[in-house]
């Protein structure tokens, strides 16, 4: 199929699915600050024109004008800040694209990235923001809000990959409970032949993933990098930026993009939100949430907290007699390593930690490696 084609196709599809949700036709409202840049405000201005040539209303917030674009004059970045918050709490726009804001605790927002091997778009879930206080508690909301936002971007049923930091084998597995539970959703499966939910920096560059699942300040140097990697880092030159802030009842659109964004980034991040209004993203929020808490959400991380204080009260055990260690335990967080090896201890299984080319590995004897297995999985530290 040609690219002439390819586009005919998506053009009809995006006014069928339009005409379905009642929003064809629709302009939504983007709020654009432009001041504070890295690349001045022309840059910004520049963004806000091209969006506004694909079907946005942008509302640029600044000293500039062009044809196309409505400007609301302030003075500097703090009062254009103000400026953008009331319109948006006045709901005279839509949604709003800026360089910063201060989101509440629970709220994080999902990037957006064009990966380089293929061309492939995926989510980064999150990149700026903070979903909760506990690590793998804030990866486990991250799935889901990755989720929501691809959803809303017109994603109908997006494959769902973690990557391989701190925190990934404990969030696969609270992921599985969910979808257990009925939460209906696909992992993705690694681009390495040993395969999994939980991915490797190949698959980042591939974009395996519709949604790729991490903690925040990994997802904020991802998206950077992601977006920056053709120009030295100066300027953020593709993708759609850092994305919109999703949390429980959070009905504010704001998406974030950085001072080192430039034009056709921002431009993207105004059509990001656009295609949010379009979706309802709200909406879709309100349905995933429902649809994740009766699957178990709620439960699953309050025993995740339960874990984490039991963890922190730990003992330390008496290693038994040492034997040789010729098998061992893949799939454990390197956090809970020397725990999951002490778990062992207690009941008398001789065990070690370790380092293989896959991860963290817990080693034991071969002939403990059942019983240990059968140990470790009670316990909660493999799946």
């Amino acid at each position: 199929m040609s690219n002439l084609e390819k586009t005919i196709a998506k053009t009809f599809l995006e006014m069928a699915e339009g005409l379905e949700n009642g929003s064809y036709g629709v302009r939504p409202k983007i709020a654009l600050t432009g001041m504070g840049s890295e690349h001045g405000e022309e840059n910004a201005m520049a963004a806000a024109q091209m969006a506004a040539k694909r079907g946005v209303d942008v509302y640029y917030i600044g000293t500039l004008e062009a044809p196309g674009v409505t400007t609301i004059h302030v003075s500097d970045d703090e009062e254009g800040h103000k400026k953008m918050e009331q319109m948006v709490d006045a709901h005279e726009v839509d949604g709003a694209v800026t360089m910063h804001f201060p989101f509440p605790i629970g709220v994080s927002t999902v990037g957006r990235a064009v990966t380089p091997a293929q061309g492939r778009e995926m989510f980064i879930a999150n990149t700026t923001g903070t979903s909760s206080a506990d690590r793998i508690e804030g990866m486990i909301k991250n799935a889901v809000y990755g989720i929501i936002a691809a959803k809303a971007s017109g994603v109908q049923n997006p494959t769902v990959g973690i990557l391989n930091v701190d925190g990934a084998r404990q969030t696969e597995m609270a992921l599985k409970q969910l979808q257990e539970g009925g939460y209906d959703f696909q992992f993705a499966q690694s681009s390495r032949a040993d395969g999994g939910a939980v991915l490797r920096g190949n698959d980042v560059l591939q974009g395996t993933p519709d949604i790729l699942v991490t903690d925040s300040l990994t997802g904020n140097v991802l998206i950077k990098m992601l977006s920056a990697f053709t120009t030295g880092g100066s300027f953020e030159a593709t993708g759609y930026g850092y994305g919109p802030g999703i949390g429980k009842g959070y009905e504010k659109l704001i998406l974030i993009i950085s001072r080192a964004s430039g034009a056709p980034l921002i431009a993207n991040a105004l059509e990001y939100a656009a295609q949010l209004v379009r979706g309802k993203v709200f909406q879709v929020a309100e349905q995933e949430f429902a649809k994740a808490e009766k699957a178990g959400l709620n439960k699953i991380l309050e025993a995740r907290k339960a874990a984490a204080k039991s963890a922190d009260a730990g003992e330390t055990v008496k290693a038994p007699p040492s034997e040789p260690v010729t098998a061992s335990i893949p799939g454990i967080e390197v956090m809970d390593l020397e725990d999951a090896v002490q778990a062992l201890w207690k009941v008398g299984i001789y065990a070690e930690s370790g380092m293989g080319c896959t991860g963290p590995l817990v080693m034991m004897s071969e002939a403990n490696h059942e019983k240990a297995l059968e140990i470790l999985k009670k316990a909660g530290y493999v799946g």
